[in-house]
């Protein structure tokens, strides 16, 4: 019998807390703490060792990105989903760049939340999220990449070779060479080095 999920939640908000701890436990996994700010949130982190956190990215002690942060440097493996009030390009782009797995809008059903929760649990080190198209038309990115080739470029930046980043992103090795050869092309580079610093100039990852 597989193990189900261990979720932490973060959020400021009892009644959120609530509905998300709710829902999570609908869909079979486990709630194992909750916490209201961020001081709270490392202390939890620390022990309770998570499977995935849910973060608001607007906590009273500051920004959750520092959670977000803070949890990507010490695993490759944690799912973290970060929510939000803000519809700001700039906020879903920061998200991506920390680590996030998904970044979901509070407006969004509870729905959405547990589909991306379950996403990332699989694949923690791609990125989910509605607004990405709506981003890169208003930033009118002329690279012209989809989001999948965005969630690719975005795990070239990581450390490892080619193999070992196909099999964080569930992929074959082949599929992920063949993102990464369009990816090249449309940023004309010539390589996985110089996608990774045309893409930070651009500020997508």
């Amino acid at each position: 019998m597989t193990t189900p999920a261990r979720v932490l939640v973060i959020d400021d908000h009892p009644l959120i807390r609530a509905g998300l701890i709710r829902a999570i436990t609908d869909a079979g996994m486990v709630v194992c703490g909750e916490a209201a700010n961020r001081a709270e949130a490392f202390a939890q982190i620390a022990h309770k060792n998570p499977d995935a956190l849910i973060i608001d990215l607007h906590l009273p002690d500051g920004s959750g990105l520092d959670l977000v942060r803070w949890a990507r440097e010490r695993s490759k493996t944690i799912a973290l989903i970060t929510l939000t009030m803000s519809d700001e390009d700039s906020h879903l782009i920061a998200a991506m760049r920390e680590g996030a797995s998904a970044y979901i809008l509070k407006s969004a059903p509870l729905s959405d939340v547990i589909s991306a929760l379950v996403r990332a649990l699989s694949a923690p080190l791609s990125f989910t999220s509605s607004a990405m198209q709506e981003v890169i038309k208003n930033r009118e990115i002329s690279f012209e990449l989809t989001p999948r080739e965005l969630e690719i470029l975005k795990s070239l930046t990581l450390n490892g070779t080619l193999a070992t980043l196909a099999a964080t992103l569930f992929i074959s090795e082949a599929t992920l060479k063949t993102h990464a050869s369009s990816i090249y092309r449309k940023l004309q580079v010539s390589g996985r080095l110089g996608a990774v610093n045309k893409a930070r100039c651009a500020g997508l990852v």
